[in-house]
């Protein structure tokens, strides 16, 4: 503990070269106290250890991803990269006091040097502690079908299960309905299965492969490793889970990581960023045509030319900022400032745009729109809380801070209730409904106005998203606009190099180029 506070507070001074201000102090001795009543410092020092390296062996790092944006002692430690003060996030909605959860922090490496950094985790730590993570294959809905198929048909069962594949409704994000949907009345798409229904009932070969694929849904058919988990331990893992060495000779666990997290072994992602390796290589490319270096961890995020590109919606290559729709909203919005990327990356998504929040953000910055308050009495306290995104709630903090406001929630507690907005079972909701009215009902406000309030962040609760996770990848998607506007072929043959094996996606970026 002493050694992390040691840590944090010569990294405050390195981060704030004018001198530290006191809001910034009182903000780590909070977040240092939480972390240690909790006993996760060793954590910090290991994660911070691990950027370090990656910064000294060149390898690029992301900003910080996920809630773990929203600490000041992660930003002192060089983990993420925003200042969090500065972009409005919280900690609570990181490590919240009043809830015992694991800190998760996710790491973003260059795609191609990931492998690089879990080899420097297993060398340091120890490679009887650290292993990559077992995940299971299940099988799905068609292979289901098909194995049941030719157990019971041999060869000619293969056009049987083809006709019965065909039959099924289309998949839904990447999905199929499972098999136990198609006759459970109560499965949402149900109605949609209606074809390959009457397939089973009328066709006794089809009913037969179908009964026997619904014994097979579900089963693991095979082991993988998993992405970009890694568990690591304070003592050898052999004393507390069963290992499997893969024929490579790697050590994989052999429990799932939600079982492993269960028994108190720390799980910590380790990502590939395909972007981070694509500003990396554009930066070589700066510096051997123009012999400029840029450190992009220095870099304001106030350039003209960076927003003029995003405003003219010339964002093809860009991070997140890539697609057509996207591009259209760039143009809507006009964004002037570096909270307007953050935004765009939290409203461009199904549940804000099901509720137009995405167009209503974009009238009401561009004046198309009047600002209407929420209820006359919430007008004042709400105002500061909304300013930033015209009078809308866009992100989860917001949620939390209009609890503290309003109804007097300690932020861990308001943490809780965004949770349980999010779950939206009903009787946990009656339960919390219950507290923030007598809150708000004690601050003086009338239960016109406790309602109000209500049913309008109820319905957001549930798509509202995480700034401190759009901060960070805002912030990667304005390094990407900003070495795409400034340093244009740079960057292009820098993204080129990174889609060579992708022939459609070459078309669009030389294209683009030309």
């Amino acid at each position: 503990a002493t050694w992390l506070h040691h840590e944090v507070m010569s990294g405050l001074a390195h981060r704030l070269p004018d001198g530290v201000p006191g809001e910034y102090r009182e903000r780590a001795e909070y977040e240092l106290e939480v972390i240690v009543e909790k006993g996760f410092p060793g954590y910090f020092l290991i994660t911070a250890d691990l950027m370090t390296h990656a910064r000294e062996a060149g390898i690029r790092v992301g900003p910080g991803r996920g809630s773990a944006a929203g600490s000041l002692v992660a930003y002192a430690l060089r983990i993420t990269n925003l200042d969090p003060i500065r972009h409005g996030l919280l900690f609570e909605r990181f490590l919240n006091p009043e809830r015992v959860s694991m800190p998760d922090i996710d790491m973003d490496f260059d795609d191609r040097r990931r492998g690089e950094m879990i080899r420097y985790a297993t060398e340091k730590y120890g490679s009887d502690r650290i292993a990559q993570v077992i995940t299971f294959g299940t099988i799905k809905t068609k292979a289901a079908i098909k194995d049941s198929a030719r157990v019971h048909f041999g060869q000619p069962g293969y056009s049987i299960a083809d006709r019965i594949s065909k039959a099924l409704p289309p998949p839904v994000a990447a999905k199929d309905i499972p098999l136990s949907g198609i006759v459970d009345a109560k499965h949402e798409r149900y109605a949609e299965a209606a074809e390959v229904r009457t397939l089973v009932e009328t066709d006794e070969e089809c009913k037969t492969i179908f009964d026997t694929a619904r014994g097979l849904e579900g089963l693991i058919r095979n082991a993988g490793v998993h992405a970009c988990a890694v568990i690591m331990s304070s003592e050898p893992l052999m004393n507390a889970i069963p290992l499997w060495r893969r024929d490579d000779g790697s050590i994989i666990t052999g429990w799932d990581y939600p079982s492993c997290e269960a028994i108190g072994l720390l799980k910590m992602d380790f990502l590939g960023l395909r972007n981070l390796t694509v500003i990396g290589d554009a930066i070589d490319n700066i510096k051997a045509n123009r012999g400029e270096d840029i450190d992009l961890d220095r870099l304001a995020t106030d350039d003209p030319e960076t927003f003029a590109l995003l405003v003219r919606g010339d964002s093809l290559g860009v991070f997140q900022l890539d697609g057509g729709a996207m591009r259209d909203l760039l143009r809507r919005m006009r964004p002037t400032g570096f909270e307007d990327i953050v935004a765009v990356n939290a409203l461009y998504r199904p549940g804000p745009m099901a509720m137009n929040t995405h167009n209503n953000y974009a009238d009401r910055k561009n004046k198309r729109q009047a600002i209407e308050p929420i209820h006359p009495e919430l007008e004042e306290p709400l105002r500061e809380i909304l300013a930033e995104t015209h009078g809308l709630v866009v992100y989860q903090e917001q949620i939390m801070q209009i609890a503290q406001k309003v109804a007097g929630y300690s932020m861990g507690r308001a943490d809780v209730l965004r949770r349980a907005m999010g779950k939206k079972k009903k009787e946990v909701l009656e339960k919390e409904f219950e507290g923030f009215r007598s809150g708000m009902i004690d601050n003086g406000f009338s239960g016109e106005a406790v309602q109000a309030l209500w049913d309008t962040i109820l319905p957001f609760a549930g798509y509202a998203f995480n700034k401190s996770h759009a901060a960070g990848y805002a912030l990667v998607g304005y390094w990407t606009a900003y070495l795409k506007a400034n340093y244009t072929a740079e960057y292009m043959a820098a993204l080129l190099t990174s889609v060579g094996d992708n022939k459609d996606k070459s078309a669009i970026y030389l294209s683009e180029c030309r």
